[in-house]
């Protein structure tokens, strides 16, 4: 798993791939290129800009040929943003990959929370997607723009806060991760999250001791249900129930370890014909659906709460507010735009928010790798943003295994193929197979497929043919 970069440390800087929160460039890059960076960390969630370094990592600085002068990347900001976006700018000594000593820059851009931000030489607007740096579309820039306003809210100061209310535990984990040793009012105020004595939204969600005491709410709550759905009054159905306040570092680790206590494990059919025992879920879907609900909720959203809810055939967790408006539920595996740029960063950092470049488009393949539906995305009412993962429990019930031990024996799964096992782990796992089905799981096509199919079926195969002619479109094959 790639770890963040939190120290500017020269290493990292060559060997880590470029991410969400981290590129670099070489010291020949014009101004219009520098500036396109800038501008989709400020526009996205900030990030780290390294100059003098190659895409290959090779650690070229300031003196070779073509290179430009340091001073003007460091005015890069003021001089090619419009308007200037908040960077912190470092010079780390190094020796160049010709033996000199020489310099890179480093370029720590802070998110933009109440503008967007253009390259003043055309007036374009960038945002930060993945490793790319990505040029938005008027209609894109027109919702960003409105977007813009719902951020102000994680830079807002709770009024009522002090330092006294911080939960040192955390704060001294976090100054661990930063590499320094500066008083704990000095690390909240330059990471933006104390000003005048008081933690803003987002340094009280993410150290005080007790969030929910100043947004009530700010607290994650964990149901297990006895059955598929849930009933009320005399008929209700809670089997655990446990409610998560406290800085979100530590709200995400006790939700995890509940979660993960609570799920079932089914017997499943490998690609080796052995039966293995598996969870009713990826893990990384679920925790990962987690996450993102704690991390780009709606915190201005007053009257709900992060809500994970387990039934016996699925799993949903609920996050208060709906889409940000740049993100819909046809875009979301490809865009990413975080509501609370400095939470969503902190917990980057604090290793929460994994495989940067991941995120929901694999809770897709991991579900699709457990032979499970695809997870469904929604927005009830508009006003939230809701997940379901489904568990398929017949599929994997103990009683399906026994049924198949009964008609395979393991000397007929051992002379099997690589895509004839991938065949009968599908009709294993759903009852029946098609074409169209295998041919999408192995990634071959559909001719080939077919003829997997057909040479495991007929008179003394493992599969029988259903359909009434080699034409039907509804044609499936199941175990005999």
């Amino acid at each position: 798993m790639q770890q963040p970069i939190v120290t500017n440390d020269v290493v990292r800087f060559t060997s880590t791939k470029e991410s969400q929160y981290f590129d670099r460039k070489s010291a020949r890059k014009d101004d219009k290129e520098i500036a396109k960076h800038i501008s989709a960390f400020a526009n996205a969630a900030g990030g780290k800009l390294v100059i003098g370094i190659e895409d290959d990592g090779e650690v070229t600085g300031f003196r070779r040929n073509g290179a430009r002068d340091v001073e003007n990347f460091e005015r890069a900001p003021i001089a090619t943003c419009s308007p200037s976006p908040v960077v912190r700018k470092e010079r780390i000594p190094v020796v160049n990959s010709s033996g000199e000593d020489d310099v890179i820059l480093v370029l720590d851009v802070e998110a933009s929370s109440s503008h967007v931000v253009s390259r003043a030489s055309d007036g374009e607007v960038f945002l930060r997607q993945n490793d790319k740096s990505v040029k938005l579309t008027r209609e894109q820039v027109s919702t960003l723009e409105y977007d813009k306003g719902q951020r102000v809210f994680e830079d807002e100061l709770v009024s009522d806060s002090s330092i006294e209310d911080v939960d040192h535990e955390v704060l001294d984990h976090y100054k661990e991760l930063l590499g320094t040793e500066a008083s704990d009012e000095q690390v909240l105020r330059s990471r933006r999250f104390m000003r005048d004595g008081k933690l803003t939204v987002a340094g009280a969600l993410l150290f005080a001791q007790d969030p929910s005491a100043m947004m009530p709410q700010a607290r994650v709550r964990v149901l297990r249900y006895d059955g598929v759905r849930m009933e009320t009054g005399e008929r209700l159905n809670i089997t655990k129930e446990r409610t998560f306040c406290g800085p979100l570092p530590k709200v995400i680790e006790g939700a995890y370890a509940l979660v993960s206590s609570m799920l079932r494990e089914f017997q499943f059919l490998g690609p080796d014909g052995k039966f293995q025992t598996v969870p009713e879920y990826p893990e990384f879907a679920w925790f990962e659906g987690l996450v993102n609900a704690v991390t780009h909720r709606d915190y201005a959203f007053r009257g709900d709460y992060v809500r994970v809810s387990m039934f016996d055939d699925r799993l949903e967790i609920v996050s208060p507010g709906a889409l940000p408006n740049i993100v819909t539920l046809d875009n979301m595996r490809e865009t990413r735009y975080s509501r609370n740029p400095r939470i969503a960063r902190t917990l980057v950092e604090f290793g929460w928010v994994r495989e940067l470049n991941e995120g929901i488009p694999r809770i897709y393949s991991e579900m699709q790798g457990m032979l499970l539906n695809a997870p469904t995305y929604s927005e009830p009412d508009n006003a939230k943003v809701k997940l379901t993962l489904e568990n398929n429990i017949v599929a994997r019930s103990v009683r399906r295994r026994e049924a198949l031990d009964d008609k395979l024996s393991p000397e007929s799964l051992a002379v099997l193929g690589e895509y004839e096992l991938a065949a009968v782990r599908l009709a294993f796992a759903n009852g029946k197979v098609t074409a169209a089905e295998l041919a999408g799981h192995i990634g071959r096509g559909q001719r080939t497929a077919t003829r997997i199919l057909k040479g495991l079926s007929g008179d003394g195969g493992l599969f029988e043919w259903h359909g009434s002619s080699a034409t039907d479109p509804n044609q499936f094959y199941t175990l005999v």
